[in-house]
């Protein structure tokens, strides 16, 4: 299907680009803020809402090196092991795709992620620095030699200098990789930065069948924003969260991203009712979203681990104090 063009041969928004598939990565993101100890209960109801609102993809969590990380410590949902994701999915006769992430230089890739003709997953996302670049090419091709479709997020882009990010792109489309991910980690980028970098990551990928995806974080409240702007420029690759639950400020709400996207595949009401019964109650049990030391490390342009300390200790809300510590550090 061709987008319909209006008098000025701009594209209308009365049709849609069928190339675009949305990722959910709630349970993945939103684990940060409870050391991935979801019950089964909820991330069973966050497949079956992405099942019913017609989303492409579900990020189930990471597939960390128990080496690294301990299960004393962390939930299942940090290592994503079959067991555990047939646990909830069986063997998902379903057209909603599985994946996972597997960082840079904390997975156990050769042995952990299995061939997939032995797992329910589809894809596997490789999350890396941009001085971890080697690893992740490994990972990619590890990942591609077992069957499984491939993306690369490039994290923390918002702090890469631009020679070294055009050098990681030039080598990243030589790779069996499907889809590049543009990752504003801290949530510090604005519009015209997106559009720049956007632009940028689909010039690197044109002509090569690759496409390109935006994953953003809500410290200035832009993530949404954010988001539909990659998104109008050509990125096809949209990560969300439900109520935008994810680390610290939290992601892109899949309902505000569910409720602009004009294909008649998505249906907004399974989220909205997965929010209501689930995720209402779970923010009496959860912080995540916008607050005032999230927005000073997103302007800051700095990661949000003191602002998430902060929030977590006995003076939350002292927001000038905090304010004063992170310029003079910085």
């Amino acid at each position: 299907m061709t987008n319909i063009k209006d008098k000025n041969g701009n594209d209308s928004w009365v049709t849609y680009r069928p190339e675009i598939k949305v990722v959910d990565c709630t349970v993945r993101d939103g684990g940060l803020m409870n050391s991935h100890k979801f019950s089964d209960e909820l991330v069973k109801a966050v497949y079956q809402a992405c099942v019913a609102a017609g989303v492409d993809y579900m990020e189930v969590g990471y597939k960390a090196s128990k080496k690294i990380a301990s299960r004393a410590d962390f939930g299942d949902w940090k290592f994503s092991d079959e067991d555990d994701i047939r646990r909830i999915v069986g063997e998902n006769k379903t057209s909603l795709k599985l994946c996972a992430m597997a960082d840079a230089e904390r997975t156990d890739y050769h042995t952990d992620i299995l061939p997939k003709d032995k797992s329910v997953l589809d894809c596997i996302r490789v999350a890396t620095y941009i001085h971890q670049i080697p690893t992740a090419i490994d990972m990619i091709k590890d990942a591609n030699d077992k069957g499984y479709e491939t993306t690369v997020n490039l994290m923390s882009i918002s702090v890469v200098n631009e020679t070294d990010l055009q050098k990681a792109l030039e080598v990243l489309v030589k790779t069996p990789v499907g889809s590049i991910y543009l990752v504003d980690s801290f949530g510090a980028l604005y519009s015209e930065q997106i559009r720049s970098l956007t632009s940028k990551f689909l010039a690197a990928v044109a002509g090569t069948g690759k496409q390109v995806g935006i994953h953003t974080h809500n410290n200035q409240q832009l993530a949404y924003a954010n988001t539909i702007e990659a998104l109008i420029l050509g990125a096809n690759r949209l990560d969300a969260t439900i109520a935008g639950l994810g680390r610290g400020a939290g992601n892109c709400p899949m309902e505000l991203l569910i409720g602009f996207l004009k294909n008649p595949k998505y249906d907004l009401r399974p989220v909205l009712g997965c929010i209501e019964k689930y995720f209402v109650p779970l923010r009496k049990e959860i912080e995540w979203g916008f607050t005032i030391p999230y927005m000073i490390a997103g302007q800051l342009n700095l990661h949000p681990r003191e602002a998430l300390k902060m929030r977590a200790g006995k003076t939350p809300d002292e927001y000038v104090a905090f304010y004063d510590r992170m310029i003079e550090e910085e």
